[in-house]
């Protein structure tokens, strides 16, 4: 899946649908990182590694916990930006984080890793499923 970015001087809002697998955040990452790059002027390069951890680890959540389809939103601003990754699975528990269910050793860190950075986390229901939304503001 390749995606053509071009910048028209203004914030751009990028949304695509992600494949499904391994190769979904890979495919994320990537097109985050174009995105960001050519929105250097109003996303400094260490806020824009950050925007890229969490859509990794947003995409990841979602193909390690939810059924397809997948897909990416992300909404660069000046000061802010939203990212959205939605998927085909109506269930919420998996991304409220209860403590009390038992996660593997490898497992369980990628929504504390984007609260970390300093993004809020929301869930919503979606016409065919949900969508975990972060806003990350600098």
């Amino acid at each position: 899946m390749d995606t053509a970015i071009v910048s028209c001087g203004c914030p751009a809002t990028l949304h695509i649908p992600l494949p499904p697998g391994a190769q979904a955040a890979r495919h994320a990452r990537r097109t985050v990182a174009g995105l960001l790059a050519l929105e250097a002027a109003s996303c400094p390069s260490v806020v824009a590694e950050d925007l890229v951890l969490i859509v990794s680890e947003l995409v990841t959540n979602a193909v390690l916990h939810a059924k397809g389809p997948y897909a990416l939103t992300i909404g660069p601003e000046d000061g802010r930006a939203g990212v959205a990754v939605s998927d085909g699975s109506p269930d919420l528990a998996e991304h409220h984080g209860d403590g009390n269910r038992r996660r593997p050793e490898t497992g369980g860190r990628g929504l504390k890793i984007v609260r970390e950075l300093g993004a809020d986390l929301f869930v919503s229901r979606s016409d065919i499923g949900k969508q975990v939304i972060a806003v990350l503001t600098w």
